[in-house]
Formats: structure tokens, C-alpha cells, sequence
């Protein structure tokens, strides 16, 4: 008796190989979100005027985003390649040491550049138009 195994889809398999990629960057976009926080809370503690907090602020977000991007991929890759195709394979993996793992990680990044997109970054007052 010959049981049949669906394969995923090659745009699946394109997916996790691309993901797989971009996640190996993970630990230095991550040390570089590290030197941009350590950067501006310095800049914090020397009491910095504001347009070098918004610079650095913006900084930070930037590499934020870009370590997010990578654990994000990570997670995808560390889920199989069967899980972007299928929900279920998806929350299963999710379950897994390792997929736990990942999520932590994709909120705790998540969550650390929200917080810094709304406390983190000082709004400079914008100058009136003139009117007549």
C-alpha cells in the first residue's frame, strides 16, 4: 500500500531558502540594534540637544527593523518548509522549543521597537507657516 506525500510548492521552497539566508544576518543586525540603543541612550544621559536624539533615535529604529526583519525570517526558516504552506504545520512548529524560541524573540523585538517609535524618538515642533 504506497501512501501519498503532497510536496509543498516550489514558491514554498523558494520562500524558505530565502529566509533561511536572510536569518544567518540575525546576530550582527542584532549587535548593531545593541550599539545604536547603546548610542542613544549615551546620548540621553549626556542630555543631547534634540535633533541628534531624533537622529539617533531614528537610528535605532532603522536597525530594529532591520534585526526584526531577520528573526522573522528565522522563525519562517526554524518553522520547515511545510509551514507556509499549511496553518496547522505552522502552529504546530510554533509549539516547538525552537519555534518558541523565535516568537519570543520576534515580540520581544516587536515590542522594543513600538516602545521606542513612541517614547523613544523626540518630536521636534515644526515651524508655522506664515499666513497673511
Amino acid at each position: 500500500m504506497a501512501f501519498f506525500r503532497p510536496r509543498v510548492s516550489r514558491e514554498a521552497e523558494v520562500r524558505y531558502h530565502a529566509d533561511q539566508e536572510i536569518s544567518k544576518s540575525f546576530p550582527d543586525l542584532l549587535e548593531r540594534a545593541r550599539q545604536a540603543e547603546g548610542t542613544l541612550r549615551d546620548l540621553r544621559a549626556a542630555q543631547a540637544d534634540e535633533i541628534e536624539l531624533l537622529a539617533a533615535g531614528q537610528a535605532f529604529d532603522k536597525a530594529l527593523t532591520e534585526a526584526l526583519r531577520a528573526a522573522e525570517s528565522g522563525q519562517r526558516a526554524t518553522f520547515g518548509v511545510k509551514s507556509y504552506d499549511d496553518r496547522i504545520a505552522r502552529r504546530k512548529a510554533k509549539a516547538t522549543p525552537a519555534g518558541a524560541m523565535w516568537t519570543s524573540e520576534v515580540e520581544r523585538l516587536r515590542t522594543l521597537r513600538e516602545e521606542n517609535r513612541m517614547w523613544g524618538i523626540p518630536r521636534v515642533p515644526r515651524p508655522l507657516p506664515a499666513t497673511r
